[in-house]
């Protein structure tokens, strides 16, 4: 396997430490007056999502870590495993609740995502930005009520509850940031 010294790390490089897959979010070569040159990184750890900040002398070799990126189909759920179908080989990839996300709330069957990989064990999904879904549940809005910034809950097709503003109501299509639950906008029909 490949490896990297730290004075070869940049932003989003993967490599092994302790067992652990690491990725590299920030980096800076630092060389003071007085003393030996080191790199300040931060890191964070693929499979938990913990960052973390570490100082590194130049010279220190790491495994490379090749994390694979596949698209996959999310097809159902049973119980507390979700399946994804592989679009090339059609085969059935069964993934735990716990490897999903929080994102994962408002994503719908047939929605293509990203399974992350390394040594061919799925640690992560990751889904699309944006989608755009149905409002299944909400309050009326009441006609003229158009006062700004103020948001009522609404349940959407996938069972999540955002709020949302007085005029949505149910039926409508709403786009959704699922990176932070939030509202986003109307969708043109």
């Amino acid at each position: 396997m490949p490896t990297i010294t730290a004075g070869d790390f940049r932003n989003g490089v993967t490599f092994e430490m302790d067992g652990k897959v690491m990725t590299v979010v920030e980096f800076q070569h630092v060389k003071p007056g007085k003393g030996a040159a080191f790199v300040r990184t931060k890191m964070k750890n693929v499979v938990t999502g913990a960052v973390t900040e570490t100082s590194f002398n130049p010279t220190a070799k790491f495994e490379q870590a090749f994390v694979e990126r596949k698209d996959a189909e999310y097809s159902y759920q049973d119980g507390d495993l979700y399946y994804f179908m592989d679009p090339e080989t059609f085969d059935m990839t069964p993934l735990n609740r716990d490897v999903l996300g929080g994102g994962f709330r408002f994503i719908k069957e047939n929605t293509v995502c990203k399974l992350l990989s390394y040594k061919g064990s799925v640690f992560a999904v990751e889904v699309p930005n944006f989608m755009d879904l149905e409002v299944t549940e909400t309050e009326p809005g009441l006609k003229g009520d158009t006062a700004t910034n103020v948001m009522k809950p609404a349940t959407l097709e996938t069972g999540a509850e955002i709020k949302v503003p007085l005029f949505i109501s149910t039926g409508d299509k709403i786009t959704i940031d699922t990176r932070t639950g939030e509202y986003l906008s109307r969708c043109k029909e």
